[in-house]
């Protein structure tokens, strides 16, 4: 035995059907991918600041790794479009609080430069569902931009949270968190090297 944080699932109530039902659709898509008849891309956002993330390092034995504890650090926020077939990530940073208007405004600029019909899955926070958000949905479908949402609590459905957890556990630098200037700019660096410098294996 093993003492652990016990994680919400979809598998503990009757919502478990949804979740392969998805899962299906989604197996479906990526066939409608291969033949070239659509993209399919995974949205997200994720917060980063000099307190919250810890990444995991090599040291020698009886040596602590030790980062700045900086408390009143800004946060840096990311929302990001990926296509994980390309590896293509469109990508937006900000540190104002991220709203419905504002994911408005990236799925705006998303829709208006894709190329072919592309399906977008995203999660059902509520900055995704609320009757704002919902009005666009029409005039983002005219530019072949579709949506398509998960079941609740299946982040492993979206691909993108492997990004996230990369960024923040794997490819941090420690050399960055002294300051927050460094911070963004590596967090920056990170998103516009993905696919080349910094990668992963989707398959």
């Amino acid at each position: 035995m093993s003492y652990k944080r016990a994680k919400k699932s979809i598998m503990k109530n009757s919502k478990w059907k949804k979740y392969f039902d998805k899962y299906a659709q989604l197996q479906m898509i990526k066939g409608w991918v291969k033949k070239g008849v659509c993209e399919l891309c995974f949205y997200d956002e994720s917060g980063f600041s000099l307190n919250s993330n810890i990444p995991y390092r090599w040291s020698p034995i009886g040596e602590a790794l030790k980062i700045p504890a900086n408390r009143f650090s800004k946060r840096i926020n990311v929302l990001g479009f990926l296509n994980t077939q390309t590896k293509d990530l469109f990508h937006t940073m900000t540190t104002d609080k991220v709203d419905t208007q504002v994911v408005i405004d990236v799925f705006d600029s998303f829709a208006k430069q894709i190329k072919k019909t592309t399906i977008c899955v995203l999660d059902n926070a509520s900055i995704h569902t609320s009757k704002k958000f919902k009005t666009k949905i029409d005039e983002w479908e005219k530019l072949g931009l579709h949506l398509l949402y998960l079941p609740p609590y299946s982040p492993e459905l979206n691909p993108i949270e492997m990004l996230w957890r990369e960024m923040k556990y794997t490819w941090m630098d420690l050399n960055v968190l002294d300051s927050f200037e460094s911070f963004h700019q590596h967090i920056q660096d990170m998103l516009n090297s993905f696919g080349s410098k910094y990668d992963i294996n989707f398959g």
